[in-house]
């Protein structure tokens, strides 16, 4: 998944502005995720890429880098 498409899927899900999203943005201090939106994340994730986020992966899904890096290490 290309990079832009991530940070424009976690800006609608999320409900924030795309600009300030990158790499090193982490999800729940700088976007304000709290649980509910990190599994919301989650499921937009598996239906745009096909990529099943395992829900002991959360936890670990703190940047969005860290996002990119799981799509690309199990797709």
């Amino acid at each position: 998944m290309e990079f832009e498409k991530l940070c424009a899927m976690i800006a609608e899900t999320l409900g924030c502005d795309v600009d300030q999203i990158t790499e090193s943005t982490q999800l729940v201090e700088d976007l304000g995720a709290d649980s509910l939106s990190l599994v919301e994340l989650a499921m937009a994730i598996e239906e745009s890429t096909g990529v099943t986020v395992e829900d002991s992966a959360l936890p670990t899904l703190k940047t969005v880098g860290d996002i990119a890096a799981y799509i690309q290490a199990n797709s």
